[in-house]
């Protein structure tokens, strides 16, 4: 399911939404930040003001009791306008609402709500009420006496229906053919012109023909799992919903699940509420292959994220995307000091970094496998899996489509770190200037020997240089802008390689499955935490 598009956020606008808040919020959008990020900065404020010992120690815990009690009864409403899943779980009466509101994390009420722009149909809550997903409620008590991991519903096989439910009139199920250049084609350009947008709905991702190949074509792909939508009379694509299967580890338990992405509805016909028809119909095709399970992602808040991470930017051409509107001008910096600020090295560093071949790939999956252990939840990758997603084997490494870049170090023969990222571009929806797209990278798996160093130093300084080398390989080809998220270990790297939080968030979500929380690289004010990492592992495009 969709991804958040972020870009960087002034930080400088916190304190100033907390006080507009209170006063009102007169005057022009061009005059101000908008309501939602006033919401958030005024949540984050009243947390940071509260009494040092009720500070949560991470954003999966709730609030402290007197953050939410700081707010007003304006700003709560506002707060459940931005969040209509969340609301329409919580008590309406007032003092019950505040109860029941310092249970939910501190992440969740700071990074739930998305704009009409970002929020994609992503079904009602009366929709997730019927499915095998944790309740906020549920949640809040587990945290306080614990519960057993596993699936929340036993699934019966045989009472599975074999056939679709039925679609509204003048709509009918097809399965995309993606080696069909046309269908590929439809599939790109619905996902272009209504995929993710940022809330200012200045950027939207542009996925191209050979990334999505990539994405849904992976080891083990089932065609029947690339669902489409057309209307009867022009066989025109209007929806879509896609899904791959993955090994998940999730704590001390492995299972078999399915990972579900790309699910996009034609904006004219968000109204004909055909999400949780999506939903339902794939994850009936998962079950009749025996895959009870899957996870998935989101911009807004749904019943229950198992991690929230937060996205952070690190300028590659700052000119470029301070003219596309993609990063803010700090206040009292220029252009030239900015431009300076993130200029890096013609070189890289590190001694025996080469582009990764497919010789490398027994030794890449098993230093992988072993540095994605120490996560909480991660994905379990076989040598086939590596080979697909770290090597791009359908194109030349210097062509225009390429997908993914991946560089380990080379010790005489011996591979003791890898990191890769993988190209998402953006379209400027309103370009001005001949820019017309930023091109961004996104930090994708990585592993390290010194992972497994009893002295955290030498991991954090070596994980700094593949960070920093990353970044000088991703300009030489061309990129504008390095995308990270708070999982894995990128909490020890990001602020020092001046990596800049986004107003953007990733919540991650297991379905038919329950297990608490697991840290997501943020504090309790959505602050990089080096203390809360290693809780998510999967990197999901």
């Amino acid at each position: 399911m969709p991804q958040e598009e972020s870009k960087p956020v002034d930080e400088g606008e916190a304190t100033k939404a907390l006080e507009e808040l209170k006063v009102g919020d007169n005057g022009t959008s061009a005059e101000k930040t908008s309501k939602k990020d006033k919401l958030k900065a005024a949540v984050s404020a009243v947390a940071s003001s509260s009494k040092k010992d009720a500070t949560p120690k991470s954003a999966n815990d709730p609030l402290p009791a007197s953050a939410i009690d700081a707010l007003t009864t304006d700003q709560i409403a506002d707060l459940l306008a931005a969040n209509p899943t969340l609301r329409n779980q919580l008590p309406k009466d007032g003092e019950a609402l505040r109860a029941a509101l310092k249970n939910i994390s501190a992440a969740d009420l700071m990074t739930g709500m998305s704009s009409g722009n970002n929020s994609k149909d992503m079904a009602s809550h009366k929709f997730w009420a019927t499915q095998p997903v944790p309740a906020y409620e549920a949640l809040g008590k587990a945290q306080k006496k614990g519960w057993v991991d596993g699936p929340i519903k036993v699934i019966d096989k045989d009472k599975v229906p074999k056939t679709p439910a039925g679609l509204i009139d003048g709509f009918e199920w097809v399965v995309m053919d993606l080696n069909d250049g046309t269908e590929l084609e439809e599939v790109r350009a619905l996902l272009s012109g209504h995929y993710v947008e940022d809330d200012e709905a200045l950027f939207r991702f542009d996925y191209s023909a050979s990334m999505l190949k990539w994405a849904l074509m992976a080891p083990h792909w089932r065609k029947e799992w690339h669902i489409g939508v057309r209307t009867v009379s022009s066989k025109k694509l209007v929806a879509f919903i896609s899904a791959i299967p993955v090994t998940l580890r999730v704590k001390d338990k492995t299972i078999s699940a399915s990972e579900v992405n790309f699910m996009c509805v034609h904006k004219k016909l968000r109204a004909k509420r055909l999400a949780p028809v999506l939903i339902t119909e794939i994850t009936r095709r998962c079950y009749v292959e025996g895959i009870y399970q899957a996870i998935y992602t989101g911009g807004n808040l749904l019943p229950t994220p198992v991690a929230s991470c937060r996205y952070f930017h690190r300028s590659l051409d700052w000119e470029k995307l301070y003219t596309v509107g993609f990063s803010p001008m700090p206040k009292g910096s220029t252009k030239q000091r900015q431009i300076a600020k993130y200029k890096l090295p013609d070189r890289t560093s590190t001694p025996g970094l080469r582009q990764m071949e497919a010789k490398d790939v027994p030794g890449v999956t098993d230093l992988l496998k072993r540095y994605l252990a120490k996560m909480q939840v991660s994905q379990t990758f076989s040598e086939e899996e590596t080979h697909h997603w770290l090597l791009d084997k359908e194109t030349d490494p210097k062509a225009k489509d390429r997908v993914v870049w991946t560089y380990v170090v080379d010790k005489g023969g011996k591979i003791e770190d890898f990191i890769s990222f993988y190209c998402l571009e953006s379209t400027v929806i309103n370009a001005t200037q001949g820019n017309t797209s930023v091109k961004a990278a996104y930090l994708f798996y990585y592993g390290t020997e010194s992972a497994f160093s009893n002295d955290e130093k030498v991991l954090s300084e070596r994980l700094n240089g593949l960070a920093k080398d990353a970044l000088i390989l991703a300009k030489q080809a061309k990129f504008d802008v390095f995308n990270a998220l708070t999982l894995l270990d990128n909490p020890l790297f990001l602020q020092k390689q001046l990596f800049g939080a986004g107003d953007g968030q990733l919540h991650y979500y297991l379905y038919n499955y329950k297990t608490l929380p697991v840290p997501s690289g943020v504090d309790e004010k959505n602050q990089v935490d080096e203390k809360q990492r290693r809780g998510m592992g999967v990197v999901m495009l």
